[in-house]
């Protein structure tokens, strides 16, 4: 056993008889004890919070069975390593066993990346076995899906966490030697939130970090020492918020600099890369608008680009777009129209819609003048004249304001000629 490895490692189970939580499915009557005992196992999907041992159920899987077992980070490989690995199986003979192919992280994987594996699939050649933390009905296509049996697997509760530590401290070659005693595990069991490898981590951390064998685990000991070891970023917790708070203000404030770090440290703690991309092109309206026009299409087409081809490649994508984005003028006039538009209307929701501007699709409509005195603009000279487009009583209200950057005094400019009578600034 290599003991440089972490603790979550070393404890590693290797059989169903070590795995600990997941009863449903790996208990005495659990339906994936029961395939691998018949030996028909079908491609299958497991879904789960992070920790609670998909890619050690699936090591186990492919031990029981004796298959070759491939795997895959969906972070790291491309099409080009799923298709090395179907040549490679398909060129193995005709009564070679059909080897257990395992995509950590499945739903990073892009449609393309995942239609590289159907063919394999469909025939046989290879039975899948994905991980994943979200939902597969959205981030699996659906060819691939309906071939496949999803199994939930559930966050770890405190009598398994127990036993993890008990066996941790109990069992493990290095922990062994020294005299441990668990006095305090409450903090332990939040700051792992059904994380065997958060808990076991924070455990030897824990104990690492007194230098004598007599080791007293406290609360106090644990919250010391998370300071210095829990992963500052958590893509469901705190962190997750605070991050891509710090990247939007980044942006907003045009920093490229802010903005691709705190890219990366999305991207190093594992962020959805999809939620980022959308972040994108919500403030490419929001704090930049109509101040570069271009932002909004460069941020939509950065979602559609990083939808395409997933990670590695999809950093190079997202990271040309914030640089873009972070150096582009500002403006949050749509934001603000927007608002007091809304706020408007919810004070004047009982004013009717003007009679000229009513369609008259009806020969009573046109009997009550519905669409009467309505002004066709492309008519007119310059593709403009002066008529109300808001209810009487709102004649003259302003709602957008354009902002102050060169874009937008073209707009003033144009509203100034136009609209003359109003927008006199």
């Amino acid at each position: 056993m290599n003991t440089n490895a972490p603790l979550a490692e070393r404890m590693r189970p290797r059989t169903l008889d070590e795995y600990v939580g997941q009863e449903h499915l790996v208990g005495k009557d659990g339906v994936l004890r029961k395939l691998i005992a018949s030996g028909n196992l079908p491609s299958i999907i497991l879904w789960g919070p992070p920790g609670v041992g998909k890619t050690t159920l699936a090591r186990i899987i492919a031990n029981s069975l004796n298959k070759q077992f491939y795997q895959l980070s969906a972070i790291a490989s491309g099409v080009k390593d799923i298709r090395e690995i179907i040549e490679k199986t398909e060129n193995a003979g005709l009564f070679a066993a059909t080897p257990i192919v395992f995509i950590d992280e499945i739903h990073r994987f892009s449609k393309s990346q995942q239609d590289a594996l159907l063919g394999a699939v469909e025939k046989g050649s290879i039975i899948l076995m994905g991980a994943t933390t979200e939902n597969p009905s959205f981030e699996v296509i659906s060819a691939l899906l309906s071939r496949s049996q999803v199994y939930v697997l559930k966050s770890l509760g405190k009598e398994e966490l127990m036993k993890l530590l008990e066996r941790a401290i109990k069992n493990d070659s290095i922990l062994k030697e020294k005299d441990i005693q668990l006095k305090e595990t409450q903090v332990l069991m939040r700051l792992s939130g059904g994380d065997a490898r958060k808990l076991l981590n924070l455990l030897e951390a824990v104990v690492m970090a007194v230098s004598g064998k007599h080791v007293e685990v406290t609360d106090e000991a644990v919250m010391n020492i998370a300071q210095q070891v829990v992963p500052v970023y958590d893509k469901k917790g705190e962190q997750h918020y605070d991050v891509i708070s710090a990247f939007i203000k980044s942006v907003r404030g045009s920093d490229p600099n802010g903005a691709i770090y705190w890219l990366a440290r999305m991207l190093n703690g594992g962020e959805d890369i999809l939620f980022i991309a959308r972040r994108m092109v919500i403030l490419a309206s929001e704090d930049i608008g109509n101040a570069n026009p271009n932002a909004l299409l460069m941020a939509n087409n950065c979602f559609k680009a990083v939808n395409s081809i997933g990670m590695p490649e999809a950093q190079i994508v997202l990271a040309q777009a914030v640089i873009y984005l972070a150096c582009s003028p500002k403006s949050n006039s749509a934001v603000a129209s927007i608002g007091a538009a809304r706020e408007t209307a919810a004070k004047t929701a009982h004013l009717p819609v003007p009679l000229h501007l009513r369609n008259a699709p009806t020969k009573l409509m046109e009997e009550l003048n519905y669409g009467k005195d309505y002004m066709y603009a492309h008519s007119y000279e310059g593709n403009f004249v002066m008529q109300d487009f808001l209810p009487e009583e709102l004649r003259g209200t302003i709602l957008y304001e354009p902002g102050k950057n060169p874009k937008e005094e073209e707009f003033r400019n144009y509203l100034r000629k136009t609209w003359a009578e109003f927008y006199k600034y």
